[in-house]
């Protein structure tokens, strides 16, 4: 059976995240044992292209992960094996875009102060002041804040882009009472037996204070992030700021919380208010 090393070394060199290269290599040992001994590169396209819906089928893959399947396969082919494939015939096509359920902000308070641990406070805290991803948090370390300049610098994120957000006042007093009582070493959260704490472990921690906290909306910890921006954009900060701030590659990415705001939609008068003129 092979194994991805000198794709892994490749991805390396041409700079990918860690966490895309940990994605894309995961994904194709994955579909390298459901083919079977047969290497990938070796099937042909008609082959190729079956394998792929069978696993996407018998693994029940999101949209999300049949995408990323169909592009560590196709760039394992073209960067490694010298092979362009047209992989339009199993792509998926494009979800449903629901609008996210947006948490108030007398529901973050109450899930805030439902996270009685001082680091589950720490942790949920910073995600939704700064409107982390999971993953940055977790990757997040010591010398990555500067409580001098009042800003935190986010490196080698989603799309490999480094951001600089600012650090509030209350949060840095916040993560300071963290850190002389925990005294992390280079991760800002560590996990009992890892260098950085699990993603597992953190939406257990956030379940659980929605929990306590009475929260009937559908959360997930993403939820922490939504709120972040929507409550930005309801305060009158502009959309293209928000959009720094959040990473977004896109513009369109952020205008989804145009649409999820409140603050223009109250200012909609009422039909009914018509009826006594």
């Amino acid at each position: 059976m092979q194994t991805f090393t000198s794709f892994q070394r490749l991805l390396a060199i041409k700079r990918y995240s860690s966490a895309t290269i940990k994605t894309y290599v995961g994904l194709l040992t994955v579909f390298q044992n459901f083919v079977g001994s047969m290497p990938i590169q070796e099937l042909d396209t008609s082959a190729l292209l079956n394998h792929v819906l069978r696993i996407v089928e018998a693994k029940q893959y999101t949209y999300s992960s049949h995408k990323q399947l169909i592009s560590a396969i196709a760039l394992f082919l073209k960067e490694v094996h010298r092979r362009p494939v047209d992989f339009s015939p199993v792509y998926p096509t494009r979800r449903p875009q629901p609008l996210p359920e947006i948490l108030n902000v007398r529901e973050i308070k109450a899930i805030l102060a439902a996270s009685h641990n001082l680091k589950h406070r720490a942790m949920l805290t910073l995600i939704y002041a700064l409107g982390l991803r999971s993953g940055e948090l977790i990757h997040l370390k010591i010398a990555d804040i500067d409580g001098d300049r009042k800003t935190v610098h986010l490196k080698g994120t989603k799309g490999n882009q480094d951001r600089l957000l600012p650090l509030p006042d209350n949060l840095r007093d916040l993560l300071r009472e963290y850190y002389l009582k925990y005294q992390p070493q280079e991760y800002l959260f560590n996990g009992q037996r890892r260098a950085t704490y699990s993603p597992q472990s953190l939406r257990k921690v956030f379940n659980a204070a929605c929990q306590k906290a009475g929260i009937r909306k559908r959360a997930t910890l993403h939820s922490l992030r939504h709120a972040y921006a929507t409550h930005l954009l309801e305060a009158g900060t502009d959309v293209r700021v928000i959009q720094q701030l959040l990473g977004h590659n896109s513009i369109r990415t952020t205008m989804i919380y145009t649409h999820v705001t409140t603050s223009n939609i109250m200012k909609v008068p009422s039909p009914l208010d018509f009826l006594d003129e």
